[in-house]
């Protein structure tokens, strides 16, 4: 059974994306915060201590960078894993905006995480999030020992459809294990 970190990146800075009125899906482009570099960092000294022989990180700004922070106090690479991004609010990414995935939001609130029995949204349901979150880390360990260790910078969402826990704050991590 492998053990996993999940680590949600630290906070990020949206003025620039929305500064230059970049739509939907740019935001992924943000950086971090000053903040969010802080909250990294303090992950890192964190996490120094619990043996991690594989870094993996979704491929967003703002993962990267706090996987970076991460890589270079532990001395290992970043791996991405494509599967470990952010929940899409619109799979033919046509939001625009925060209203617009607040809208995504609050539907999917509203219909318990997963599509209604015989519909389709457009946003992306919990148990697909979770079913490429679990694909992604089985794929980061299946080289790995049985008691190796991985850390995973991810998003709430990711985290959320691991855990069962909705809120992990930015820099904070969850311990997992996967069998």
């Amino acid at each position: 059974m492998a053990v996993v970190y999940l680590v949600r990146h630290g906070h990020a800075d949206y003025a620039e994306i929305d500064g230059r009125g970049w739509p939907g899906a740019t935001a992924d482009y943000a950086p971090l915060s000053d903040l969010g570099f802080q909250q990294a960092r303090q992950a890192a000294q964190e996490l120094a201590q619990v043996g991690a022989v594989e870094l993996v990180s979704s491929p967003m700004t703002r993962a990267l960078q706090t996987a970076g922070i991460l890589a270079s106090r532990l001395r290992l690479p970043v791996h991405v894993q494509f599967d470990l991004r952010e929940w899409l609010p619109d799979d033919q990414f046509l939001w625009r905006g925060h209203a617009d995935v607040r809208a995504a939001v609050a539907d999917f609130d509203r219909c318990a995480f997963e599509w209604p029995p015989g519909e389709r949204r457009s946003w992306e349901p919990l148990s697909a999030v979770r079913a490429r979150a679990e694909t992604a880390l089985r794929a980061a360990t299946k080289l790995l020992a049985a008691d190796d260790i991985v850390i995973a910078v991810c998003h709430e969402m990711v985290i959320w459809s691991l855990t069962g826990e909705r809120s992990t704050g930015t820099g904070k991590w969850r311990r997992i294990e996967l069998s």
